[in-house]
């Protein structure tokens, strides 16, 4: 058998954690109540077995040795989701901008995939995707 993780977090350098926190809540995520959620960071539920760590980017770098990506200049990855609906995928990224987020690109359509992003607070790049598995199969 493959190797797969149980539990999946990405850890995410912010700015202002509670700014972070009202952008991705008023995105329709919820806070992961069994991680702390504090002024260096908090725990946003993306899916089932996996979570965005919002970390202070302050307190991000005591976590590594590593510089932090400037992301005014550069992308680090994409952070790609998939969703119900085309709807739902024009939703998220609507109310990302009225949220403070920039659009990232125009929408896509490749017929069974339907692809738009955004970009959030703090320069993450998140792709925001529909996907027809059974067109996809044809």
């Amino acid at each position: 058998m493959a190797l797969m993780s149980t539990f999946t977090s990405i850890n995410l350098p912010v700015t202002n954690v509670e700014q972070s926190k009202a952008f991705f809540t008023g995105l329709g995520f919820e806070l992961n109540p069994q991680f702390p959620d504090n002024e260096n960071s908090a725990a946003i539920v993306i899916g089932d077995n996996l979570q965005v760590m919002l970390i202070n980017q302050a307190f991000f770098n005591t976590l590594t040795e590593k510089e932090s990506v400037d992301t005014s200049k550069y992308a680090q990855m994409t952070i790609a989701l998939a969703f119900e609906s085309r709807e739902k995928v024009d939703e998220i990224v609507n109310t990302a901008v009225s949220l403070g987020g920039k659009l990232h690109a125009e929408p896509e359509d490749y017929g069974s995939m339907y692809h738009w992003g955004f970009v959030d607070l703090d320069g993450h790049l998140w792709a925001i995707n529909f996907m027809n598995m059974d067109a996809a199969q044809d």
